[in-house]
C-alpha cells in the first residue's frame, strides 16, 4: 500500500490538534453525560473493552456505559436488548456514548475517522480482503458508518472501510466528518433490525476460504 504524506503524518497531526480541541471544546458535554450515567446507572461511568486497531494491535476502547450488568440464573449476561437502557439508547441515539474515544484518539489508539475497532474474538474470522481494515488506525466514525451503519450487513461494512483504506485525503476525511455531524441531529440506522446494535460476525464463505 502506497503511503503519502497525509497517511504518514498530515492525518495523525489533524487528528492530535482537533481531538485536543475537541475535547476542550466538549468538556462540559462530557462531564455532564457522565454525570447522567453515574445518576442513571451507577458506577462506573466508562465501558473499557479490547478491540483490535492498526495492524492488528490490541488497545482498549473507551465508551460511556449504555447497558446494565443483568445476567441470568447461571452469571451469563443478559443479550444486549434486555441490557441497554433508556439512558443508554438516548446516548447511542446522539453517539455521546463515543465522546470518551476522542482520548482514544489523543493517545494515538484511534483515529478520528477510519474503520471502527470491533472485538479481538473476531480476528479469525476475517478474509484476506476484510483483514485489510487493520492497515490504518481505527476511526471514531468512518465510510461505513456514514453510508448505513449498522443498517449494512458485515460484508457491507468491511467492503466500505477497505474502499476507505485505498483513498484516504484529507477531503475524504472532511466529508466523513461533515456527515457525521449531520447524522448526529437526523440519527438513523443506530442499530441492526432485532438487535441493539449488531448481530454477531461469523466467517464468511470468504473467511473460510481464506483460511484453507
Amino acid at each position: 500500500m502506497k503511503r503519502n504524506w497525509y497517511r504518514r503524518w498530515g492525518k495523525r497531526f489533524g487528528d492530535l490538534a482537533l481531538g485536543l480541541l475537541l475535547s476542550m471544546l466538549l468538556l462540559p458535554l462530557t462531564l455532564t453525560t457522565a454525570v447522567v450515567v453515574a445518576v442513571g446507572m451507577g458506577l462506573p461511568v466508562l465501558f473499557r473493552q479490547d478491540r483490535v486497531g492498526l495492524n492488528g494491535n490490541v488497545f482498549q476502547l473507551l465508551k460511556f456505559r449504555s447497558m446494565t450488568d443483568l445476567c441470568d440464573t447461571n452469571g451469563v449476561l443478559a443479550p444486549d436488548q434486555q441490557r441497554l437502557t433508556l439512558i443508554g439508547k438516548m446516548l447511542r441515539k446522539l453517539s455521546l456514548d463515543e465522546l470518551p474515544q476522542l482520548w482514544n484518539v489523543i493517545r494515538g489508539d484511534m483515529s478520528l475517522v477510519g474503520p471502527r475497532p470491533l472485538l479481538t474474538r473476531y480476528m479469525p474470522r476475517y478474509s484476506a480482503h476484510q483483514r485489510r481494515r487493520h492497515e490504518v488506525l481505527p476511526g471514531i466514525t468512518g465510510w461505513a458508518q456514514v453510508n448505513g451503519r449498522n443498517a449494512l450487513m458485515w460484508e457491507q461494512k468491511f467492503d466500505l472501510d477497505v474502499w476507505y483504506v485505498d483513498r484516504i485525503s484529507p477531503g475524504l476525511d472532511l466529508k466523513i466528518i461533515w456527515f457525521t455531524i449531520i447524522s448526529v441531529f437526523q440519527p438513523r440506522d443506530v442499530s441492526a433490525e432485532g438487535h441493539a446494535t449488531m448481530p454477531e460476525f461469523m466467517e464468511t464463505e470468504d473467511s473460510l476460504t481464506s483460511h484453507d
